[in-house]
């Protein structure tokens, strides 16, 4: 049984950790001072923000990063998932030194544009590719393709998940579990504002790991004329930290879209390359219709791709949707991409990656179960975290009921002032590459260690 934790001893250590860290960036706040002045919050993203003000970086090589302070840390942020080759890696260091002399950008095609294709095909098992800049990009397009091959407009995705910020997806994510109906009626909600209501009303959310809640709700939508084009859908979540399918469940999703006629589509932006050399198709064994890629596909350059079916990429060969961007397959970005894939996230690196998954996660237990702390550590390739509850997190529904938000903040600050650099907040979680070494698991778990016993002293 999970200890009742102090929450007034929670909250006093909050507040050292933040006058602690404070104390530390006194660079970073000058800079956002100066920052604010005309780059609106002092960040190019409102992800990269923080109050009182952000931290800024100056340097990475490896798996350390180092910020405009000289702090130094072990870097388990990884540009939100980005990053699994490391920083400044040398052979994506050669290949942009090669590429660069021939020229940065020419809006056509070049030679790497096809063995990446060629590479992504092998891995993913889908014949078909196009290339985007950000994940955001492929998940538009993916969409916009699926509608185009159905002839239908409505849109079906997974209640929490975040898909990029179009439109589109930007509905039922982070709210309150009790404004959101019944499970079986999910509402559809704006992410925030300037999103078309008619935008989000075509947009309809059902929960993850529910199979029958989704088909239930597809029957519905068909009576009604509102059959969806597309499920657009997470194999394993990853912004509520990280929810791995339940058995069965991707199959049932695969056979329920199937027998409907709706193009599924895994957004792969997380878990491609990230979870396995095939991302989550691969690492489940279910492959979808379309597949969307980004942050770890460009080596730490923005690119993004679309994988999918013959049949549903017929839609873009025969031009009845213009798959289009100026910037799509650029030079830089796909030499990038092709050494990543063919010299660094090789068959031994995914091996590697697993190892120290399996030593992080095993870590953190150890000291969960050392405290008696309400948690459970989760991991799965490169990613995992530390769930922060005694109820096991499946869905959207169980996240916000279940999960220490103080806790969560808490571990944020208590790593940031140790030598650990991690994504903020309870969404997401630690991201490791292949040149992690043993001895920066170490560091993490013997940090998670120090903040269990400040915890239960």
């Amino acid at each position: 049984m999970a200890i009742e934790l102090d929450r007034a001893r929670i909250a006093q250590l909050i507040e050292e950790q933040t006058a602690l860290l404070n104390s530390r960036t006194v660079k970073s706040k000058a800079m956002y001072v100066h920052a604010s002045e005309h780059l609106s919050g002092g960040v190019a993203s409102s992800y990269q923000g923080r109050d009182p003000w952000p931290i800024y970086i100056d340097s990475g090589s490896g798996d350390r990063i180092t910020d405009v302070d000289g702090n130094e840390y072990y870097d388990f942020h990884n540009g939100f998932g980005s990053m699994v080759q490391g920083h400044a890696h040398p052979a994506i260091g050669e290949a942009l030194a090669k590429r660069y002399p021939l020229g940065t950008h020419f809006a056509a095609a070049t030679e790497d544009v096809i063995d990446v294709a060629d590479e992504l095909a092998r891995r993913w098992g889908l014949p078909k590719w196009r290339f985007t800049n950000s994940g955001s990009e492929s998940t538009m397009d993916a969409i916009r393709i699926a509608r185009a091959y159905t002839g239908r407009d409505t849109v079906m995705k997974i209640f929490g998940s975040y898909h990029g910020h179009h439109d589109t997806v930007m509905v039922s994510i982070g709210v309150e579990y009790d404004k959101i109906g019944d499970r079986d009626n999910l509402a559809s909600l704006p992410y925030g504002g300037g999103i078309p209501q008619s935008t989000v009303d075509m947009t309809i959310a059902v929960p993850f790991n529910d199979a029958e809640a989704m088909e239930r709700r597809i029957v519905r939508l068909d009576a009604e004329g509102r059959k969806p084009a597309c499920v657009i859908m997470e194999a394993a979540m990853m912004n509520l930290g990280v929810v791995l399918p339940e058995p069965g469940y991707l199959e049932a999703v695969r056979d329920i879209t199937t027998r409907h006629g709706i193009v599924l589509i895994f957004d792969e932006v997380k878990t491609g390359l990230a979870i396995a050399a095939g991302g989550a198709t691969e690492k489940f064994g279910v492959t979808p219709d379309m597949v969307t890629l980004a942050k770890v596909l460009g080596g730490g350059l923005p690119s993004g791709a679309i994988g999918g079916s013959a049949e549903v990429m017929s839609v873009v060969e025969d031009h009845t949707v213009y798959q289009v961007g100026t910037y799509n397959g650029n030079p830089l970005s796909m030499a990038a991409a092709k050494a990543s894939l063919l010299e660094v996230l090789t068959p031994a690196a995914y091996e590697r990656l697993g190892e120290l998954n399996d030593r992080i996660v095993a870590g953190c237990q150890a000291v969960i179960e050392k405290y008696d702390l309400p948690g459970y550590a989760v991991g799965i390739g490169s990613k995992g975290c530390v769930t922060f509850s005694t109820e096991k997190i499946v869905d959207y529904e169980t996240f916000k009921n279940a999960q220490d938000v103080e806790l969560c903040d808490l571990a944020w600050l208590w790593n940031m002032n140790h030598g650990i650099f991690m994504t903020p907040g309870r969404e997401e979680e630690w991201t490791l590459s292949v040149v992690h070494s043993d001895e920066a698991i170490d560091a993490y778990v013997r940090v998670f260690d120090e903040l269990a016993a400040a915890l239960t002293a």
